[in-house]
């Protein structure tokens, strides 16, 4: 039997309202006698952590960085949206609602979204009262800008550099709770075991990368905030550090994973340049809204540029295709990102990409720079364009940049309530480590959004209704389980470390990036789904025969950190195809080349799969099981995705 969702009953606008009256409470008398774990401090657990504490709860939180504000949430850079309607065009809390469920292309549960956009616009208050310095118009006023997926402007912003801001708010707020007491930060520690008694989180096992060693905590309640999964790409715009370990080891003990196919490829990324490189660069959507996305119209034109002998700014207006304005008038450049990402490959591969690889199109701002001037058009982007110069060697305010989609983000995680609970009582899961808000494709800027409401405003709430239940004795690491758990931790860390092969975790780590982006990627088929997951078990079997790992498990040692979250990647990438193979249609991110309209859209099947597909772990090197959470829609009608 499917878990029970708790999605509250009546009408959509009071469901969390009256959630938040019906949940059991903690006096604060007893708020103190309750111990919880929070592992990762982005914006979804820094929030978190400061939250609980400030309530009064006793906090332990863990990031394997040097300090909490490493984490991958200061890289965002576009904004973070809110339903405050304050350029009065049109906006709502219900227009919002909308087109996060239009744009994840009607696989999200209905009452999550609605949720998300009611708290956004306390997200605002609360970030402008820690003094996050959002971007304000002359007059005094905090300004907004358009992002995919919508046709109006509800996006906050900090120039190009919002969640570094974002998350010096929420760090100043977990600083504060770190100096009272109530949190107890441990970090470069990496977690790598949920600890399970009577069916009930109690704590986790982590490992100190410093000096290695092998370490118990214990907890009323275990909150993951540990981000997404995205590096399974090997090439993504993730920090390298990023992994799904904490997720994926929760899973195996007995937390369903869903969606996990579910992966956002963002269209505004600086194109690959070599077998060298270890990651890759993001180029905010925001610039979408000043800069045109096109390539030459025809593929003459285009061998002349890739060969050198044209520059784009030499290319006659006529011989250009805007070709997102063209065949999406209504929104332009600012259609979602599945769609922009889509059009992309498209046109490289029909012979019109540019740069030497011909895997680019144009970002092109001369329209906005003529309009408004260089200096105004800094204001804006400077630290983009400053960005991208550095890395390309090439003016922005000269010539076009070029762009091309990779991975960004993770819409799969973690399967979770109402409560954002997982299957395992007592196991929380907030930010992009669950799956809850974004259905198959994530707008833009509604990452940070997610983030913090689920920190702030939606886990303080819903954790007390579990804790309520839960006897205020004091939880230790005495149990048996602790132990069994930690030999289970040391005995995988010894496997990896005597295997003693010829091959290094980068390299088992990039040939499964290739399978993934390759098979798994923009486009998918039943034929290379079948072909990559059989490749992959081939790669997990020589993982662990012929892994080479230097140094020793007693000291800092980069390598067999790699190694861990690259097994766990293995793991997960073969979910990831049986994912994508199971589900027979075309939603968002999830782009089967067999389901898909004559004018190449996705084409989504409602009758047989709108679902949530929660995937149940059955045992090493044992098929996973499906749980189905049906999805129904009460308060917006199921159409056919059009952006035109």
């Amino acid at each position: 039997m499917f878990p029970e969702s708790k999605i509250p009953e009546g009408p959509l606008a009071e469901k969390w309202e009256k959630h938040k009256f019906n949940v059991k409470l903690v006096n604060p008398a007893n708020k103190r006698k309750y111990d919880v774990i929070v592992v990762g401090t982005g914006l979804a657990g820094g929030a978190a952590a400061a939250s609980l504490a400030e309530l009064g709860y006793n906090v332990k939180a863990f990031t394997y960085h040097d300090s909490p504000r490493r984490a991958h949430s200061i890289a965002a850079q576009g904004g973070i949206n809110a339903a405050k309607n304050y350029q009065n065009d049109g906006d709502s809390v219900f227009r919002l609602f909308y087109d996060t469920i239009k744009g994840g292309d009607y696989r999200a549960r209905e009452a999550n979204v609605y949720r998300l956009a009611q708290v956004s616009v306390n997200i605002i208050d609360q970030c402008v009262a820690q003094g996050v310095p959002f971007a304000r118009e002359y007059g005094g006023l905090l300004a907004n800008r358009s992002f995919g997926g919508a046709q109006v402007s509800r996006t906050f912003y900090a120039r190009g550099q919002t969640g570094q801001q974002l998350l010096l708010g929420a760090y100043s707020a977990l600083s504060r709770q770190i100096a009272y007491g109530k949190v107890k930060m441990y970090t470069r520690s990496e977690m790598l075991d949920v600890v399970v008694i009577d069916g009930q989180a109690r704590g986790i096992i982590t490992r100190n990368l410093i000096t290695g060693e092998i370490e118990q905590h214990a907890a009323h309640a275990v909150v993951l905030a540990t981000g997404g999964y995205g590096n399974v790409f090997f090439l993504s715009t993730n920090a390298m550090y990023c992994n799904a370990t904490a997720a994926w080891r929760a899973h195996k003990r007995g937390a369903y994973f869903a969606n996990p196919c579910f992966t956002q490829i963002h269209p505004t990324c600086i194109p690959v340049s070599g077998e060298y490189q270890s990651k890759l660069t993001l180029m905010s959507e925001s610039l979408r809204n000043d800069g045109r996305v096109w390539v030459p119209k025809t593929v003459e034109i285009a061998e002349r540029i890739r060969k050198g002998e044209i520059k784009a700014s030499e290319i006659a207006e006529d011989d250009r295709d805007y070709f997102l304005e063209r065949k999406y008038p209504a929104f332009g450049n600012l259609v979602p990102r599945d769609v922009a990402s889509r059009n992309a490959k498209q046109m490289c591969d029909e012979g019109r990409g540019v740069g030497t690889t011909g895997l680019a199109v144009y970002l092109d701002f001369a329209d906005i720079i003529k309009r408004t001037g260089a200096d105004a058009v800094s204001q804006k982007y400077g630290n983009l364009f400053a960005m991208y110069e550095k890395i390309t060697d090439e003016d922005p305010y000269q010539q076009p940049m070029r762009i091309y989609p990779a991975v960004h983000y993770t819409m799969g995680g973690l399967w979770v309530d109402y409560n954002l609970q997982t299957t395992i009582p007592g196991l929380y899961a907030t930010g992009e480590c669950n799956f809850s808000d974004h259905g198959a494709n994530r707008l833009g800027a509604s990452a940070l959004m997610q983030g913090l409401a689920d920190g702030y405003f939606v886990i303080p709430y819903t954790i007390g209704d579990y804790l309520a239940s839960t006897a205020p004795k004091p939880v230790t690491t005495e149990h048996p389980a602790f132990k069994e758990a930690e030999a289970e931790v040391r005995g995988r860390v010894q496997k990896m470390m005597s295997i003693n092969g010829t091959r290094t975790p980068d390299d088992f780590h990039k040939h499964l990036g290739h399978l993934m982006w390759e098979y798994c990627g923009m486009a998918r088929n039943a034929e290379g789904l079948k072909y990559a997951k059989a490749e992959i078990q081939k790669l997990r079997k020589e993982f662990w025969s012929d892994l080479k790992l230097t140094g020793t498990e007693t000291e800092l040692n980069q390598a067999l950190e790699k190694a861990g979250r690259v097994a766990d990647f293995l793991e997960l990438g073969e979910l990831m195809m049986d994912d994508a193979l199971d589900r027979n249609e075309s939603c968002g991110g999830h782009f089967r080349e067999e389901y898909q309209t004559p004018e190449g859209e996705a084409l989504r099947d409602d009758d047989n799969y709108a679902y949530v597909a929660a995937w149940q772990y059955n045992g090493d090197n044992q098929p996973e099981i499906l749980n189905k959470e049906e999805l129904s829609f009460e308060n917006v009608k199921l159409t056919q995705r059009s952006y035109k």
